[in-house]
């Protein structure tokens, strides 16, 4: 079947070209969410795991979670982890905080995008709580701590990469968002960020 059969020579070669790119833009555009969903369900790329409750099995084994913070360029803030390195039991359910502070004269917003490392540790790695699951907002000279609950699924020691996986490491960018007014002071939630961070957890 010929595309365009009534158009002719350069008018013909001008319509296809156009139909080339539009079918890329929306292959492009349809991408941009499968790509998340394909993350998300493999681990590829570090995307995580959200479960509602913790784990059923707790290994005697341990593993390392590294925690990593750092802001896109204009982003105001300063953000680090309460802790950099904690050592948990497989399927434990662990409690980390990281610190975000405003430093300006006004509120700022933010959104938190985050992976794991190594790759393959994503399938395995499962958030029950997180700051990054909605936008954060920071009122002038604010500083917060902010929780993250996770477990390791006790299947990573079954699978055939995961099984030599002893450290993972969970990285934060936090980068700036435009609210209303309205908005931010609707999502000012201070009894949610300011948990006191745990004792007894290993700091370097």
């Amino acid at each position: 079947m010929k595309l365009f059969p009534n158009l002719q020579g350069p008018q013909r070669t001008v319509a296809q070209t156009v139909s080339v790119v539009i079918l890329m833009g929306g292959l492009a555009w349809a991408s941009v969410p499968f790509y998340d969903w394909f993350c998300r369900v493999t681990g590829f790329g570090g995307a995580t795991n959200v479960a509602e409750t913790g784990s059923d099995v707790i290994l005697d084994e341990t593993i390392k979670v590294r925690f990593d913070a750092s802001l896109e360029r204009d982003m105001p803030w300063t953000f680090k982890p309460e802790v950099r390195e904690m050592e948990i039991r497989i399927g434990e359910t662990g409690l980390a905080f990281y610190e975000a502070h405003n430093p300006l004269d006004v509120p700022i917003a933010g959104q938190a995008a985050y992976n794991v490392t190594p790759y393959e540790a994503g399938a395995f790695f499962d958030k029950i709580e997180c700051f990054c699951f909605t936008e954060q907002v920071l009122m002038p000279g604010e500083t917060v701590m902010m929780p993250v609950s996770f477990f390791v699924d006790p299947a990573i020691v079954d699978d055939r990469e995961g099984q030599y996986v002893h450290t993972i490491t969970l990285s934060y960018t936090f980068y700036q968002i435009d609210m209303p007014e309205d908005e931010i002071q609707a999502s000012v939630a201070p009894e949610v960020l300011t948990i006191a961070p745990q004792v007894g957890i290993e700091t370097n």
